[in-house]
Formats: structure tokens, C-alpha cells, sequence
């Protein structure tokens, strides 16, 4: 996998959250959140995103838990299109790779959080992680 969120400042420690056994996550993924209380990386556009994995989870290892971050100022890698300080943003799994983002539409869901600075794509940029799934349809 590759553009792996990377930890800048931690705003609050990571906590345990349940995964599959079988399910091999990188550290800096960003992850989707589904019932119960268990995570996966992200593998669409909007996915209900919940955090960052704070390490590795090597698939078959026997650990059915990987600490996420909820929230921290993370280095993202912005996508097609390209990111804007200020404005909220979302994974773009579906025409970029698994940790890439983009401008959040607006009323979409699914949200990682807000950009810190400007960035055209494939450029890295600071954003704060604080994930919001809000139903808006």
C-alpha cells in the first residue's frame, strides 16, 4: 500500500478497536468503520471512516485488535484535484489509491477531516484527522 497517513502531532492516544484475524492493515492506513466496533482500511470513496492505524496488523498474526487513531494532525497525500486549506476532505479510493483524499463535496459523507494547507495532487499536505459520518440523504 502506498500514501500512508503519517502521525505529525498526536492529539489523543490511540485506542484498541477489533479486526479480522485474517485482514493485513498498514500502519497510516486510513480506516472504515462497521458493526461491531470493528475496522478495515478503506476501500471506497465516502466509506464511514473512523481513523488511522497507529501500527501494522500482519494478516494471519492471531491479533483480532490494531490501535486507531481518532484524532491528530496527520501528513495526507491529496489526490486528483488536489486539496484546499480549510475545507473538509474524504479518501479517494475509487480513482486514486487506498490513503489518497480529495475536497469533500458538499453534504457528502463520510469525512476524514479538514485540510491545514493547499496541495495539488500527489502532493503531501498537514490535515487534522477528526472523521465525521453524518446521514445526509
Amino acid at each position: 500500500m502506498a500514501d500512508e497517513a503519517v502521525l505529525k502531532w498526536e492529539l489523543e492516544p490511540a485506542i484498541p478497536m477489533t479486526c479480522s484475524n485474517t485482514t493485513g492493515i498498514e500502519k497510516g492506513a486510513i480506516l472504515e468503520i462497521s458493526d461491531p466496533f470493528t475496522v478495515a482500511t478503506t476501500n471506497g470513496d465516502s466509506d464511514k471512516i473512523i481513523g488511522i492505524a497507529a501500527e501494522e496488523k500482519i494478516a494471519n498474526d492471531g491479533k483480532t485488535t490494531i490501535p486507531v487513531y481518532l484524532r491528530g494532525v496527520f501528513i495526507f497525500t491529496a489526490g486528483a484535484g488536489g486539496i484546499t486549506v480549510g475545507r473538509a476532505f474524504r479518501t479517494d479510493t475509487a480513482t486514486g489509491s487506498a490513503n489518497e483524499v480529495v475536497i469533500a463535496a458538499a453534504n457528502e459523507e463520510g469525512i476524514i477531516g479538514t485540510a491545514l494547507e493547499t496541495a495539488t495532487d500527489r502532493e503531501t499536505f498537514y490535515g487534522l484527522l477528526n472523521p465525521i459520518n453524518p446521514v445526509l440523504a
